[in-house]
């Protein structure tokens, strides 16, 4: 079976190989954007559905299809990937011994069929004096990463605990990927797809 991954991440591709998955990487032309009053739940859902859609209609209606978008949150406020140095320096001055979350939606195509799933993860920050925010902007590239850090970075001394899923942290919740799957279908692990008993997915709070 393949597998596409519309995603322009290299840590996305490197966690589905973790699983033993080892997709075609197309980066897909959809521009990110959230609509006025949309939530981010939806912004999720219409973005990693344009994304999968760009990709499945090209010419892989045969393979499975799956794009990723994950974003931060400190108190309902959105960090983007910072545009310079200043603004990863005010991005992690701000997230400095504070709790934010990380959300990732996942849209999977497999034939002509779609699912969106989303995962949430509460991330909590030491206290991070100017001179290791520093020390870090100087050894570290920042600049293509959501509130200015990665987790599997030299941003890994900076957290204090997760509550929730660390590979969603990362770009990819694997454990949610492969509920999708199995849901639709796509058994990696099994001989015997028609022992699987896969319950209906939900989000905690919904």
């Amino acid at each position: 079976m393949d597998f596409i991954l519309a995603s322009s991440s290299p840590r996305r591709k490197e966690l589905m190989s973790l699983v033993g998955i080892d997709p075609q990487v197309i980066f897909p032309d959809v521009k990110e954007y959230i609509i006025e009053g949309e939530s981010l739940k939806n912004f999720l859902k219409r973005v990693t559905a344009e994304k999968a859609r760009s990709v499945y209609r090209s010419k892989y209606v045969n393979a499975v299809v799956l794009s990723a978008d994950t974003i931060v949150l400190l108190n309902d406020k959105v960090l983007v990937k910072p545009t310079d140095r200043d603004h990863a320096r005010v991005m992690l001055t701000s997230l400095s011994d504070r709790m934010h979350e990380v959300w990732t939606g996942v849209s999977i195509i497999y034939r002509k069929k779609i699912r969106f799933a989303y995962e949430r993860s509460k991330v909590y920050f030491e206290k991070i004096s100017e001179s290791e925010i520093e020390y870090y902007l100087d050894h570290e590239n920042y600049l293509d990463k959501a509130g200015a850090y990665a987790i599997q970075g030299r941003a890994s001394v900076f957290v204090k605990k997760i509550n929730g899923c660390y590979f969603n942290v990362m770009g990819l919740p694997l454990h949610l990927m492969m509920q999708m799957l199995k849901k639709m279908g796509i058994l990696l692990y099994s001989s015997c797809p028609g022992d699987y008993s896969v319950p209906e997915m939900s989000h905690p709070g919904e």
